[in-house]
């Protein structure tokens, strides 16, 4: 790792002043000087503007925050400026490739309003931007912060994907919604895709965006707390801006939130290991034959999920005394003997009771990780708690998924133990083809989820969760990052007799070495390219309507001969049928799928 910082750059940040009522003005630029974030006070306010290629992205927008001291967002005087450049690239065995570059130039102002001092962190990378506040010292008796003043203005309508926690996805434009939308956001204006984000929430409230007062913008809002409780020096979320001439290029920036989280305090656990899973019902003998099934069909993992302890919500129910109709210890013995985890729910109510009493008693039961239920990813109270739940169980050795509303923010930088979260619509929800194509371009741009997927089998189609094919559902599963990914849901392993059909689940790795977004729009259709060792997979889903696109296979190695295996939806027979195709680097792949549709395909070379 190369880390370097030089202050007082040459060339690198530009420092403009103007007279009358606009005081001194920063600019910092990314190191390809492709972006540039620039901060000047106006009228006693903070304002900034964003830029790429030599475009505004955003006109003038607004900074500050309004503490129980003041409002830091009226009055304001930058004091001072620190500048430097950081260069480091780390390894990242989690992800969706084998290392992360993490190159930017990065611009600290020490601003005061009244009696109150703050500092704006801005960090500028190719293509995006992170700021922060930063509430050195609370000596002026600052304990809240009442409500951030940061706003992201544009210069016309754009469209903004709406949505909330695991709602559908509304197109609307900016200055007519009504609501209020989560974080991570995307908007377009047909020539430029803009994602709006938050990075590294361990103890601040959920975020969201609202339409603003000020023509075509948009305001930082908090729906759930009316103020968030600060003691002591005290750091906000990070806020990103990512932008990018296409819909896929926004993928460029999926792991831009684990930049933004401080690096684990030590390496990789070897017993961190990503995988996939199956869901037991509630009995020991489901357990054993869900145990057989992963084995056999290259899963990691079985879950007992929510009741395996009693009714999930009653304060009665106890996570450290088992159903009688589940004998756990042979269950995890027996997995052990087969080299599968057994990963556990427990429901928010038992967590909060429980959590320091059941992580030392599931270490001795043998148990692999913790699938967290019904938390609270919505209060700064919730928040705070979840992010040490998240450390004491990556501390005492379990993989971790966390279920409902919780997003991500990049905590697994840190913390990595925590493979997966929901957060999203998944197949437990019924989504669509136009929300299975937009989620690419929006949610997954967060980071890792569990999509809960439900692929039908002989004795059940899962109909009224399934709004897509057979061949989609496949496809997903490389289009859909995460390191853990729930598969048969709902299934039962004695029901899985199209043994060819699910063959691809039996295939397809969760982490990778190499990832390449190919083709793509939001709401119409995807094709995503991942590696593992020396085997290419590709994913590609149709939206609602019919999708063509043609991409080429520039990704695979010069000189070599490879096979293309297609699994692709067999209309007549209501089934998967598998095609073989020799194809080189360079080729051009047709994708021609109709609406709601899907393929994969599995590359490899030529012995």
């Amino acid at each position: 790792m190369i880390k370097e910082w030089l202050l007082l750059l040459t060339g690198m940040f530009v420092l403009t002043e103007s007279r009358a009522q606009t005081g001194r003005s920063y600019t910092v630029f990314s190191p390809d000087r492709s972006t540039s974030f620039e901060v000047k006070t106006a009228n006693g306010l903070l304002l900034y503007r964003f830029s790429f290629a030599g475009q505004a992205i955003t006109r003038w927008s607004q900074l500050g925050l309004q503490t129980n001291a003041g409002d830091t967002a009226a009055g304001i005087v930058i004091k001072n400026k620190q500048e430097g450049r950081h260069t480091a690239q780390f390894p990242w065995p989690l992800g969706e490739a084998d290392s992360i570059t993490d190159n930017y130039n990065e611009l600290v102002l020490s601003c005061s309003s009244g009696p109150t001092r703050f500092n704006v962190l801005v960090r500028a990378y190719k293509g995006c931007v992170a700021f922060r506040y930063e509430l050195p010292d609370i000596y002026n008796g600052i304990n809240c912060i009442k409500k951030e003043s940061t706003t992201f203005g544009f210069e016309a309508p754009v469209t903004l994907y709406q949505y909330n926690q695991e709602s559908v996805f509304t197109p609307v434009s900016i200055d007519t919604f009504t609501k209020t939308c989560d974080l991570p956001a995307t908007l377009t204006n047909g020539k430029f895709f803009v994602s709006i984000g938050e990075a590294n929430n361990v103890n601040y409230t959920k975020a969201e965006l609202k339409r603003s007062g000020g023509p075509y913008t948009l305001a930082v809002v908090f729906p759930r707390d009316s103020a968030v409780q600060v003691a002591g020096a005290f750091s906000t979320p990070w806020r990103t801006i990512s932008v990018s001439k296409t819909a896929i290029g926004l993928h460029d920036f999926s792991q831009l939130y684990l930049k933004l989280n401080p690096a684990a305090s030590k390496d990789l656990p070897d017993w961190i290991k990503p995988g996939k899973l199956i869901r037991a019902q509630l009995t020991t003998q489901s357990g054993l034959d869900c145990i057989d099934f992963a084995a056999k069909h290259n899963l990691q993992y079985i879950m007992y999920d929510a009741g395996w302890y009693g009714a999930e919500f009653r304060t009665s129910s106890d996570p450290t005394q088992v159903i009688p109709a589940i004998d756990m210890p042979k269950v995890i013995q027996y997995g052990k003997e087969k080299g599968i985890g057994v990963i556990l729910y427990v429901n928010y109510v038992g967590l909060k009771a429980k959590l320091d009493t059941i992580l030392p008693l599931y270490k001795q039961w043998g148990v692999a990780g913790l699938k967290f239920g019904f938390v609270d990813g919505l209060t700064q109270h919730g928040l705070t708690w979840l992010a040490g739940a998240i450390q004491k169980v990556y501390e005492a050795g379990f993989i971790l998924d966390i279920h409902d509303n919780y997003k991500p923010t990049g905590l697994s930088r840190t913390w990595p133990a925590l493979l997966t979260q929901e957060g999203i619509r998944g197949d437990e929800n019924s989504p669509d083809a136009f929300h299975t194509t937009v989620l690419p371009f929006t949610r997954f741009l967060a980071g890792p989820a569990d999509f809960t997927f439900c692929y039908p089998n002989a004795k059940n189609q899962f109909s009224k969760n399934l709004k897509v094919s057979r061949g989609q559902q496949l496809a997903l599963t490389v289009v859909y990052f995460s390191p853990l990914q729930a598969l048969f849901w709902y299934g039962i392993p004695a029901d899985y007799t199209n043994e060819d059909e699910i063959e691809f689940f039996k295939l397809v790795p969760t982490v990778w070495n190499e990832t390449h977004y190919l083709a793509g729009d939001i709401g119409k259709g995807i094709s995503v390219a991942r590696r593992k060792g020396g085997t290419w997979f590709i994913g590609n889903a149709a939206g609602l309507d019919d999708w063509h696109a043609t991409v080429r296979l520039d990704f695979l190695q010069k000189g070599k001969k490879y096979i293309a295996i297609v699994y692709e939806d067999d209309a007549e027979k209501n089934s998967i049928r598998k095609r073989s195709i020799p194809v080189k680097k360079g080729d051009q792949w047709p994708v021609s799928l109709k609406g709601k549709t899907g393929e994969a395909v599995i590359i490899q070379p030529m012995e």
